[in-house]
């Protein structure tokens, strides 16, 4: 007999962390799991607000598919059964362990991948704040190779003229969560360039983007907000030159690899996100990000705690679970 639980947890962060909508101080994750014949597998989801979720709308909406889960059904047929979102990811993820487990066979060969999983390098999260107090937690953090600056508009230039003062070796990508106007777009880009910027996200919002099919951008532009499935790819491709795909927006690791495939059909370059949480919500993404070019899942890195077992990290470097966490 099968079973399905999804309980709400909270994992205290190290710092406030700050983006252009707001800040929290909380990673509050929902935990799924599904567990068969004394074998059980796990999937993490974090509620986004920014689609109007939230920890009670997501366990509603697992709790609306628990007795088709719980009766047997697949990953494929789940896709079906839920929309894209957390709700989904979390069982998408937990049905990928628990087959994967099952059946004792790797994630990489279920997913199709080419040999084992290798570890690989993300990107560090600075939050937005003041130029100074972002230029010193640059500093800090100066020994990692790819740093992740958030913005928020106005104040923007100076922010990152810090950043690139205080850690001039490092590679630098940017995410204005949709804070920027068409102005700003075309006065900061240059200047940026110039600062080295590797790509820069989602810098207006995701509904008010048009702006972008005749904008020839120095910096490449990645779609966040503007990327959410495979429905959203057409609108992005012609847009930006880089998807980033996370799994709490697609709904899950089967979704998440379908958009990374069509993203390279249509000529886009690609990135796993991640959203701020513990080792279980990172250990999908690994997977994912054997395919990207870019990857950011230090969601771990942030947190005051993580769980136990949790991913391995040697400073920026991600190794992929080894059947802890999740499956190998």
């Amino acid at each position: 007999m099968r079973t399905l639980t999804a309980t709400v947890e909270n994992f205290p962060i190290q710092e406030v962390f700050r983006i252009s909508r707001g800040e929290k101080t909380v990673a509050r994750v929902v935990t799924v799991t599904v567990s068969e014949n004394g074998v059980t597998g796990r999937g993490e989801c974090v509620p986004y607000g920014r689609y109007d979720e939230s920890p009670r709308s997501v366990c509603e909406q697992i709790e609306l598919a628990r007795g088709a889960v719980e009766s047997g059904i697949g990953i494929d047929e789940l896709q079906n059964l839920l929309p894209p979102g957390a709700a989904r990811n979390a069982v998408d993820c937990a049905l990928w362990d628990l087959t994967a487990r099952t059946a004792d066979r790797s994630v990489a060969e279920l997913a199709d991948l080419t040999g084992e999983l290798h570890p690989v390098l993300t990107a560090y999260t600075l939050s937005l704040d003041t130029p100074e107090r972002m230029g010193a937690a640059a500093q800090r953090h100066g020994h990692l190779p790819i740093l992740k600056v958030k913005l928020g508009g106005t104040g923007d230039l100076e922010r990152v003229g810090a950043v690139r003062t205080a850690a001039p070796t490092a590679r630098l990508i940017l995410d204005a969560n949709e804070s920027w106007t068409p102005e700003q777009v075309q006065q900061f880009t240059p200047v940026l360039h110039e600062m080295r910027v590797e790509l820069i996200e989602q810098p207006l919002p995701a509904d008010d983007d048009d702006f972008l099919l005749s904008f020839d951008s120095p910096v490449p532009l990645a779609a966040d907000e503007s990327c959410r499935d495979l429905a959203t790819l057409e609108k992005v491709a012609d847009r930006y030159a880089i998807a980033n795909i996370k799994l709490d927006k697609t709904g899950g690791l089967t979704e998440a690899l379908r958009v990374e495939r069509a993203a390279r059909s249509m000529g886009l370059k690609t990135m796993t996100g991640c959203m701020v949480a513990t080792s279980l919500s990172m250990a999908p993404g690994v997977v994912l990000a054997q395919r990207t070019d870019f990857v950011h899942l230090d969601g771990p890195m942030l947190l005051a705690g993580d769980r136990f077992p949790a991913l391995r990290y040697v400073g920026a470097l991600v190794h992929p679970a080894d059947g802890g966490v999740w499956a190998p």
